[in-house]
């Protein structure tokens, strides 16, 4: 019996390392960059996930449901970045693994699947590969990911299970957790048996035509839940991967787990597959400059009008200090928000207090590729020291920590400073510093599609930008090393 009075039926132990590796951006990612999100054992973990919409809550929640006694070992995040440096990817795996205990009849594991290090460039796989080092591999693993995710080989021959995101903006991790562990219960009892197969299209799609509500998405989608519905079909995984991880797996990728028949699930992938690869011109998706998008947005008579700023994504890993949209809207016509990071203007609003003079260079600081600084004269509205809950669709109840924040109006500009990079996931990121979305005519997301859990309610257009920067939509502007030729489009 556990302590709700349920019998036991299973001991799970549930651990994760979260990380989307944006291989071309600047600077390596370090240790401290996962001390914001770093819980281990249950009374952190159940504090820290029960009750949110998050993975850690889908595994909370299935394994109350299912009599389940969870046992969290360590559960470690950051925010999407450049290369994980090596030593701190040896130290956190390591710290990870140790974590797992050995007493469990299973095990889940919570990763994104585009986690790269220096010398790792299948940071999941790896993760599998010593985790069955430790336990073996006749106990039941499985794993949850990302739709963003670079799956390999290697990956699905070691984890049993796999369940990745059916969405994009991502609203339902916390239901593909309960369907992980769900199927892993089902494996543990020896109630089903499951087999995988992996088919990869050889194409890799940009951020901005993967919205799983419309286009080709969309009809992967349909098609693959389709596939559910077969007899003996277990899981279908629509991965549409992540483009900028150069890596040898990089690009779209099926996993179909059926219940020990394996020439269903690779028949099942490989259609999938070559569905994919038939539509591949669909996936295009329109740009524009940066001045265009600014003109045709003060052409509108209604707002808000929503630029991405897709180049400087800060869920895709880049700087978010990107100002090829800011120096236009410096003394702009009508109210216009930009959030950007920027420690040492953060430093200046707070030596200025509210109501002071705020007068210093924002952005374009983190490399050349990004835009030049741009020098901003206003006042300090609001200081705040960035922490809140979000509190839409997108990991409703997550935490998030934008650092010091401060808010500084320039005329009708309006800038937020954060300290921390932080991407526009959730309304809160401007509820929380008292601004609102609909009191503006154009609104800079540093963002490709996951801005829309945020503002796609208060938008009454969407532009989407093209500029320089590490999550350019035009891949022919990276160099690209390491992924596995034919890919298209390159």
């Amino acid at each position: 019996m556990n302590e709700h009075g349920q019998e036991v039926s299973l001991k799970v132990a549930v651990v994760g390392i979260l990380h989307e590796t944006n291989t071309f951006a600047p600077g390596l990612t370090g240790l401290d960059d996962f001390t914001g999100e770093w819980i281990a054992g249950k009374e952190a973990f159940y504090a820290r996930y029960e009750g949110t919409r998050t993975s850690m809550g889908g595994v909370i929640a299935k394994a109350r449901e299912l009599g389940i006694e969870l046992i969290p070992g360590l559960y470690a995040a950051a925010t999407p970045s450049g290369m994980v440096a090596a030593g701190a990817m040896e130290t956190l795996m390591g710290e990870v693994l140790r974590s797992v205990d050995r007493t469990a009849d299973a095990v889940i594991v919570i990763m994104h699947g585009a986690m790269v290090a220096e010398h790792i460039p299948d940071v999941e796989g790896e993760f599998l590969e010593r985790l069955r080092g430790m336990v073996g591999y006749g106990l039941p693993v499985a794993m949850t990911l990302d739709l963003h995710g670079n799956i390999s080989r290697r990956m699905v021959e070691l984890a049993d299970i796999i369940v990745g995101y059916d969405t994009y903006p991502h609203v339902d991790m916390f239901e593909r957790a309960e369907e992980a562990l769900e199927l892993l219960w089902r494996t543990a009892r020896g109630q089903i048996r499951p087999v995988r197969a992996l088919a990869q299209p050889a194409m890799l799609v940009v951020p901005q035509a993967m919205l799983t509500e419309q286009g080709a998405m969309r009809e992967l989608m349909e098609e693959a839940f389709a596939l559910e519905k077969l007899p003996g079909v277990l899981n279908v995984t629509v991965a549409g991967g992540f483009p900028y991880s150069d890596v040898p797996d990089a690009g779209m990728a099926f996993v179909v787990t059926t219940d020990n028949d394996l020439p269903l699930a690779e028949r099942s992938a490989e259609w999938l597959s070559e569905l994919a690869r038939s539509r591949k011109e669909k996936f295009a998706v329109r740009f524009v400059t940066p001045e265009d998008a600014v003109r045709l947005a003060l052409a509108e008579q209604e707002g808000p009008i929503v630029l991405t700023e897709g180049s400087d994504n800060v869920g895709g890993g880049s700087p978010g200090d990107a100002t090829h949209l800011l120096a236009l809207l410096v003394d702009p016509q009508v109210p216009a928000l930009v959030v950007i990071r920027d420690v040492e203007a953060v430093a200046a609003a707070f030596r200025a207090g509210i109501g002071g003079m705020f007068e210093t260079d924002v952005g374009g600081k983190s490399d050349t590729l990004h835009g030049c600084p741009v020098r901003l004269h206003g006042k300090v509205r609001t200081l705040f020291d960035g922490i809140y809950r979000h509190v839409g669709p997108y990991m409703t109840g997550q935490l998030a920590d934008m650092g010091h924040t401060a808010v500084v109006e320039c005329g009708k500009l309006t800038v937020v400073l954060t300290e921390k990079r932080q991407a526009p996931w959730d309304l809160g990121h401007v509820r929380s510093v008292g601004l609102w979305p609909a009191d503006f005519h154009i609104i800079v997301v540093k963002s490709a599609i996951a801005w829309q859990t945020a503002f796609g309610p208060f938008a009454k257009k969407v532009i989407h930008v093209e500029s320089p920067g590490c999550c350019t939509s035009n891949l022919h502007l990276l160099t690209y090393r390491l992924v596995r030729r034919p890919v298209y489009p390159l």
